[in-house]
């Protein structure tokens, strides 16, 4: 097909937790001799303090812990990245956006807030590194962190994706996102006001409540279904089918909807103002 007739589309995805099983702060700790727990606590003192964006935390200790800015050097994000544990298929999942779908085109990019050496290193040969973004920072002669460039986390991954989107000249319509957690809260936010798609990959509460769809599988291929059906317009049959082609079975795919409810007891002077349909009831039974 000439390429000018191809439909062309936008997608984004983020890095840890979406195309990965376990996130580059904790591999990073582990290789710099810092207890796992030690590093937990950091980041979600940071977290708590939101003094960070969403995602940052990692970038923000690394620039001002004193820890970790005496241990970690550009190296040790690169020997990150060949540590993490990929989620499988993620180029063939490339070749497939690339040109595996007649008439569609979708240019896959990632976009993360972790260290961009963290994310290039590990899909090097998965997929180009220009269509790879990440924090970037510069470095002392030493080899330590000086200062950060750029933080791709919070509103800067939706302040990168409008640049992103205008370079490529896509419509907002035209673009897919995918993420994991509350770091995405904000470009998810965007891409749905803008008639754009997006796809949660974990059962995180925010992120299921604002994505379009979710999908739960360690196969990168999983965000394949969500978009051949709403994008593309397959019916089951025929994703099934699709999927089969590329040397995949679809075992099992289960549709539910989730209802995140929290309950809490009701405390006596509130229970005592209640209506009667509004009390709770004990129902009795004997036994004879």
């Amino acid at each position: 097909m000439n390429a000018s007739a191809l439909k062309s589309y936008l997608f984004v995805s983020d890095f840890d937790q979406t195309l990965t099983f376990n996130d580059s702060g904790y591999v990073l700790s582990e290789i710099v001799g810092i207890p796992t727990e030690e590093f937990e606590r950091k980041a979600k003192g940071m977290t708590k303090l939101n003094l960070v964006q969403q995602g940052a935390e990692l970038a923000y200790l690394l620039l001002h812990d004193p820890d970790l800015r005496s241990r970690v050097r550009k190296e040790h994000l690169i020997q990150v990245g060949k540590q993490i544990r990929l989620k499988s298929n993620i180029g063939l999942l490339n070749e497939i956006l690339d040109h595996g779908i007649e008439g569609y085109h979708f240019d896959f990019f990632v976009l993360s807030a972790a260290p961009v050496e963290v994310v290039r290193s590990a899909l090097e040969g998965l997929l180009p590194a220009d269509h790879i973004h990440g924090t970037e920072f510069t470095y002392k002669p030493s080899g330590e962190i000086d200062t950060i460039v750029r933080a791709t986390a919070g509103y800067g991954k939706v302040a990168f994706l409008d640049e992103l989107q205008a370079n490529k000249e896509i419509g907002p319509d035209h673009v897919i996102y995918a993420g994991d957690g509350s770091s995405d809260i904000h470009v998810m936010l965007h891409v749905n006001a803008r008639d754009g798609f997006t796809i949660a990959v974990s059962e995180t509460e925010h992120v299921t409540q604002i994505a379009q769809r979710t999908v739960l599988s360690p196969n990168a291929l999983g965000v394949l279904v969500p978009i051949l059906e709403k994008i593309v317009g397959m019916h089951r049959t025929q994703i099934r089918k699709f999927i089969e082609s590329h040397g995949f079975l679809i075992q099992e795919w289960d549709k539910v909807r989730t209802d995140w409810i929290t309950l809490r007891a009701v405390k006596s002077d509130l229970l005592e103002s209640l209506p009667e349909e509004g009390k709770p009831r004990t129902r009795l039974t004997s036994a004879g």
